[in-house]
């Protein structure tokens, strides 16, 4: 671990900010067969801020660089690697005022929901970033996400997990990535930003945020999540033409404790008795379902139309306005705990950390 920021204007050991690299395309180095992770990513991002003006760089936390012996592509992330960042964060959490978290951006969002429901009623900031280019790239993105992910994880008043990209700090477990190749790759498209630069000042918005509604201590939810690592929890995306034996194929499975489906509208399926008997056998089985709209705006409400009526008799559990990412880990987080069927399915409908 390696200590940063000369020109910061705060030596106090309390108000140090932890930065955990992890891998992904903003510490990529060229290879021979392609962009890989790169090491030395401490030494590397100091340069880079380095080329901020002096005033910036002496508003700068004071940080310290910790990084993962095996770095990682996102695309290779796993429910295990939610759960260690989790546990780093919470063996670290007095030692350091915020955390920020490098990470590749093809799942960071995935990260981001499933470490907010970890670590609830948390009561200082951890802000997941990365880039679309490399570090080093001409160009480059990763400074100006590296910058802002500093400024607001040295805000106090900023309470929960969150995710700061190209200028915009958005709820953790409200983020989606909606771009694979533009610098403004991530969005929050049912909920409003909870900060933002403006100029040059990071600006966090407290009304938005769950500093306010939080009371008392963090209440950590650290559950083995070894026991949802194989594919327990699926994901089925509706499509037209499915048919019954398909969604059996994947819910009849006994490996399967839950699953998330994406459903046409505002939460509508194919008017074929067939397809209900297979969520309400499931259900009855005690597998956790839950059902929110393909559509990347608006809410799931099954009784909107005739072809959603009967979810809610087959047991399938309404999401909302939850993103994907929100809802699929929020249904691992729930099946990794010790909870009945009745207080999972309850849990699930209740918002925990502003997810819906």
């Amino acid at each position: 671990m390696s200590l940063y920021s000369p020109l910061a204007n705060s030596d106090s050991a309390a108000e140090r900010i932890l930065v955990i690299y992890t891998g992904g395309t903003i510490g990529m180095q060229p290879h021979a067969h392609g962009l890989v992770p790169g090491g030395d990513f401490s030494t590397r991002m100091a340069a880079a801020l380095t080329q901020l003006p002096i005033t910036q760089q002496q508003a700068l936390p004071l940080y310290e660089v910790t990084s993962y012996v095996t770095l990682i592509d996102s695309s290779a992330a796993t429910p295990l690697t939610w759960q260690r960042l989790a546990h780093d964060i919470n063996e670290k959490l007095t030692a350091y005022s915020g955390f920020v978290i490098i990470h590749g951006t093809d799942t960071l969002s995935w990260t981001a929901a499933s470490l907010a429901y970890q670590l609830q009623g948390l009561d200082r900031p951890v802000v997941l970033t990365g880039a679309m280019q490399p570090l080093e790239a001409p160009a480059s993105d990763a400074l100006a996400n590296l910058h802002g992910a500093l400024m607001f994880a040295a805000q106090p008043a900023l309470q929960e997990v969150a995710v700061y990209f190209a200028g915009k700090l958005l709820r953790g477990v409200r983020a989606v990535k909606q771009h694979s190749e533009a610098a403004d790759a991530f969005a929050s498209l049912n909920y409003p930003l909870i900060g933002e630069r403006v100029g040059d000042d990071f600006v966090y918005y407290p009304s938005r945020g769950l500093g306010l509604q939080q009371r008392g201590a963090p209440r950590f939810e650290l559950p083995d999540y070894r026991l949802i690592n194989q594919g327990e929890v699926v994901r089925v995306v509706l499509w037209p033409g499915i048919s019954a034996w398909q969604l059996d194929a994947w819910l009849g499975d006994s490996r399967v404790k839950g699953a998330l489906l994406q459903l046409w509208g505002a939460g509508n399926l194919p008017d074929q008795p067939d397809l209900l008997n297979v969520l309400a056998r499931a259900s009855g089985e005690g597998k956790l379902l839950a059902a929110i709209s393909q559509c990347p705006q608006g809410s799931a409400h099954f009784s909107t139309y005739a072809a959603g009526h009967g979810l809610s008799d087959a047991g399938v559990l309404a999401g909302d306005d939850m993103t994907p990412e929100a809802a699929f880990t929020k249904l691992a987080h729930l099946l990794a705990q010790p909870l009945s069927f009745e207080d999972q399915r309850q849990r699930f409908v209740t918002s925990l950390i502003g997810e819906r």
